[in-house]
């Protein structure tokens, strides 16, 4: 059997002028394999390679069908009417035989567009920053809020629907006690009280898209905050990129998830769990940005659920982060052995942070209407 070639023998398929002078790491992803790739000679001087993680995208052909089909909706739209400031959409790259992917073994690897003088962070800086957060979130959902839902496959059936992570839990749970391979130890049995004293917790959102309060839009499925670029020279949002996840949900799945990673501003990896806590100032900045380029396509029923929003998505993490240490860390790239407890353990501390608030919270998404 052929041995798997190197990402830097992967991106001479893609690159169509100049050479490469150097295939890096890039990104801090939990997923996928991400590279920057870098050209001398060339119109435009790097993009980006991922190796697509199929244990988890199974579908990865639907993953660039899905790409394909929001980014000319998108890019349609911005034709038709030019924003007042600059925002972009990566472009997917063909290879020399104008596919836009390249399969080697049993390795799938795409090509996209690197978006120049621009960067992330992995935590919010200010409130300005958090503000530019808000309204990257905002300007993509407004971007694609016209899409019909019915255009775009689900690649990730049961992505961020809160009630099948508790369902994964809870098969985990089963098999390891059924095998007394579970360690309790103190923080495990402090994680599994979490979990269970906030089991209603989990049905909030799917229930009120069941009643037809909420409904079904196309949805980012992993706004963090570093998968927002900052141009460097204004500051400003200019487009948001892991784009892998874009599929029909509910839109609140992504409000909460921008600000669970926005409002901590320790990040997802501290260790300091007593300093952990949800910054109000932040969640305000952040709201304002996206309702600044959301507020048009919202309905009331939208508003009345973002506080649920925001302490779900911060619990279906941290349950996702905690199911994973249990079963042995499987899906997301860890460390060490401990990894994902401690990540599950960052986000319950910031699942208390947000419920000491709740009041403060829902005054400030009122005031926000």
């Amino acid at each position: 059997m052929a041995s798997p070639l190197l990402p830097i023998n992967i991106a001479q398929h893609f690159v169509r002028s100049g050479s490469i002078r150097e295939v890096k790491p890039f990104g801090s992803g939990n997923i996928n394999d991400t590279f920057l790739v870098l050209l001398d000679d060339a119109p435009e001087p790097y993009f980006i390679l991922q190796r697509i993680n199929t244990q988890v995208f199974t579908n990865p052909r639907g993953v660039m069908q899905n790409m394909r089909i929001f980014s000319e909706h998108v890019r349609e739209r911005l034709n038709r009417t030019p924003p007042s400031r600059r925002w972009e959409v990566p472009r997917v790259l063909l290879t020399h035989d104008e596919s836009n992917h390249c399969e080697d073994c049993d390795d799938f690897w795409r090509a996209i567009s690197f978006v120049d003088n621009s960067h992330t962070h992995d935590t919010i800086q200010d409130a300005r920053h958090a503000e530019e957060i808000g309204y990257g979130l905002g300007m993509f959902h407004n971007l694609i809020s016209d899409l019909p839902t019915d255009d775009l496959v689900d690649t990730l059936e049961g992505f961020h629907i809160t009630p099948r992570y508790l369902e994964q839990f809870d098969a985990v749970l089963a098999q390891i006690s059924h095998q007394n391979k579970a360690e309790q130890i103190a923080e495990v049995e402090q994680c599994l009280a979490f979990v269970e004293a906030r089991r209603s917790l989990a049905h909030v959102l799917e229930t009120a898209k069941a009643e037809g309060k909420l409904p079904m839009r196309l949805m980012h499925g992993d706004p963090k905050i570093n998968n927002v670029m900052i141009d460097r020279t204004t500051g400003q949002a200019v487009s948001l990129i892991d784009l892998d996840t874009v599929k029909p949900g509910l839109v609140h799945y992504d409000i909460g998830d921008c600000l669970r990673s926005g409002c901590n501003p320790l990040g997802e990896e501290t260790e300091d769990l007593d300093a952990v806590h949800f910054a109000p100032d932040l969640a305000e900045a952040m709201l304002k940005g996206y309702l600044s380029v959301a507020r048009e396509f919202l309905t009331e029923n939208d508003y009345s659920y973002l506080y649920d929003s925001i302490r779900l998505i911060t619990f279906e993490l941290g349950l996702r982060f905690f199911t994973d240490h249990l079963a042995g860390n499987i899906y997301f790239k860890a460390k060490h052995p401990n990894h994902n407890l401690n990540r599950a353990k960052v986000q319950f501390k910031l699942v208390e942070s947000i419920e000491a608030q709740e009041t403060e919270l829902k005054q400030l998404i009122e005031s926000l209407r």
